[in-house]
């Protein structure tokens, strides 16, 4: 079972998938005529979330949480949900994506590793999803993205999938949450043109397998392993200027670069679980801006060892 727990001052507000599928189902036809914004959400199949329910509270509160800095001038502008009710073929959809779940749990040993993960894009591409389902969305080549597949971003980073994300005329920005069978991962390295599972073991793709930031569903994968539950109308006028960082900091030396994450994922492979936790914690550390660059580099330096750092890189950059 897959949970959405947002924590604040002790407080933890769960929502299983259970809860989120079928809650409000009763108040769905009241909703549709009432706060949907010009009834243009209503004509895609979905319902608005009333505000101040604890439905709405939950998804707000964990958007919100992933958007971390950002969030301060985050105004969310209205929360919309699939209504399963609105034909058949949504019913359909979900009780596909449950066979998928209950067929991956059985491969998997009992556990279909179901997570809640963002998606951003355009609110073309978000109505064009909730309508058909997702398109080709891989993009290989770029050094930023893992594979050809779906890129997803779990459920603590939804900033990651806001600056994904493109203003309306009216600077709204929209995002999908949705519901995404992981079963079992594997590493997928920046820049990888990889577009299906390695072997039959693996199901979908993750940038790091102990504190991972990307998930990636492969395009085969794409409309049986994601269902597609809400979507977060916001404004945060400041995400124009994490664009601008995020796009500046993808344009890396021409020479081979190795990016923390994929450090942390093949140091996982030679050290003790103990030593690799230390690391994550002062990357966590470095990212939640408690410790300077120079100060990560120092504790993994002491905690790896130079010389298994110096083999690693190397290797790296052979293959690169």
């Amino acid at each position: 079972m897959d949970q959405i727990d947002y924590r604040e001052d002790q407080i933890s507000i769960i929502v299983d998938d259970d809860e989120i599928l079928h809650s409000g189902s009763e108040n769905d036809e009241v909703n549709s005529n009432g706060s949907d914004r010009n009834g243009v959400f209503a004509r895609y199949g979905m319902v608005s979330v009333e505000e101040g329910s604890m439905e709405h509270e939950v998804v707000k509160r964990s958007f919100l949480y992933g958007m971390g800095l950002a969030s301060k001038d985050t105004n969310i502008v209205d929360i919309n949900k699939i209504n399963l009710n609105s034909g058949l073929t949504r019913q359909a959809k979900a009780k596909s994506f449950r066979i998928f779940s209950q067929a991956v749990a059985e491969k998997c040993g009992g556990d279909a590793n179901i997570k809640h993960a963002w998606y951003g894009a355009s609110r073309d591409e978000i109505f064009g999803i909730v309508s058909h389902g997702f398109s080709s969305c891989g993009r290989p080549g770029k050094q930023d993205s893992h594979g050809v597949g779906v890129e997803l971003f779990p459920a603590k980073f939804s900033i990651d999938g806001a600056l994904s994300s493109v203003a309306d005329e009216s600077g709204v920005r929209h995002i999908l949450l949705c519901r995404v069978i992981m079963g079992k991962s594997e590493v997928i390295h920046p820049g990888s043109k990889q577009f299906h599972p390695s072997s039959n073991e693996f199901d979908s793709g993750v940038d790091n397998l102990l504190s991972p930031r990307k998930y990636i569903i492969w395009n085969a994968f794409m409309n049986s392993h994601i269902f597609p539950e809400f979507v977060i109308s916001f404004k945060s006028p400041c995400l124009k200027e994490f664009q601008r960082k995020q796009a500046a900091n993808i344009l890396k030396p021409s020479s081979p670069w190795m990016s923390f994450p994929t450090l942390i994922s093949i140091l996982s492979k030679f050290l003790h679980p103990t030593k690799m936790t230390q690391i994550v914690k002062c990357h966590n550390d470095f990212r939640a801006n408690k410790i300077r660059r120079p100060q990560l580099i120092q504790k993994v330096r002491t905690i790896a060892g130079d010389k298994l750092l110096v083999a690693v890189i190397k290797s790296y950059r052979n293959k690169a």
